[in-house]
């Protein structure tokens, strides 16, 4: 199948798909006239690097886990697991900055309320 074609099925841009290529992630056939071509196969793929993608992991890191999908192996899937380790302490880490910024966030949320609160009940 074509690029639009592959595009279509699996709701990811011809833009995306075309960095996918440049970063590793996807490989396709060239046809004479130098059209890409792709597998039925390639759409499961994209499926799988958009639900990496997703989950936060950068198209660097994808790059390195789809070995393991690819040629799964002990030497692989030893790899792949330390930096999926490795990416879910980032995205543990990541998650605890984001929960301190929220509480600080509601802390603000709740003091601007009190200060509008104690607005309106003193007369004009």
């Amino acid at each position: 199948m074509r690029i639009g074609e592959l595009a279509g099925r699996t709701g990811v841009s011809v833009r995306s798909l075309r960095y996918y290529e440049e970063q590793g992630l996807l490989a396709s056939s060239r046809s004479a006239s130098g059209q890409r071509h792709y597998t039925g196969g390639d759409a499961e793929r994209v499926a799988l690097i958009q639900r990496l993608y997703a989950a936060g992991l950068s198209s660097r890191t994808i790059v390195g886990l789809l070995p393991c999908v690819d040629a799964p192996s002990e030497e692989n899937s030893d790899a792949s697991l330390l930096r999926m380790e490795e990416e879910r302490e980032r995205l543990s880490r990541h998650i605890a900055e984001l929960l301190h910024t929220r509480d600080t966030l509601d802390g603000v949320i709740a003091s601007a309320r009190a200060y509008r609160e104690g607005q309106a009940t003193q007369p004009c």
